[in-house]
């Protein structure tokens, strides 16, 4: 399949209701931009009636998604290209022994050289 060069709701639909159906009573967030596609109501309706929390980014501010991006980014060059996953299984545990270390172990200089989760709890 080649890369699409418009947007492609009917491709956004289907892999929202494969997850869906792959993870059955799983609740998450789920952040996107403003794309029609995530805004359309075919889109509102299938997430809400599962209980998915919307999340999207503010209108103009294409920065929201830095902290995601950043994690993705480090994700990928601290451990997934390290790593040979010959299952999905693999794949998602390594997923998220990585998220718990970034989170519980990975010092930040931009978090004043804390951990994610000691930079939350200073600031509670």
């Amino acid at each position: 399949m080649g890369v699409s060069k418009t947007n492609d709701n009917p491709l956004v639909m289907k892999t929202i209701k494969a997850a869906i159906e792959a993870n059955p009573g799983v609740t998450p967030i789920l952040h996107s931009d403003r794309g029609f596609q995530y805004t359309s109501k075919e889109y509102v309706r299938e997430v809400s009636k599962v209980g998915i929390i919307r999340s999207m980014s503010r209108v103009g501010r294409c920065i929201d998604n830095a902290p995601m991006e950043s994690l993705w980014s480090h994700f990928k060059d601290e451990y997934y290209y390290d790593h040979a996953f010959i299952t999905y299984e693999e794949l998602v545990s390594g997923l998220a022994k990585y998220i718990n270390y970034y989170n519980n172990e990975r010092y930040q200089w931009n978090l004043k050289r804390l951990t994610p989760v000691e930079y939350r709890n200073q600031a509670a």
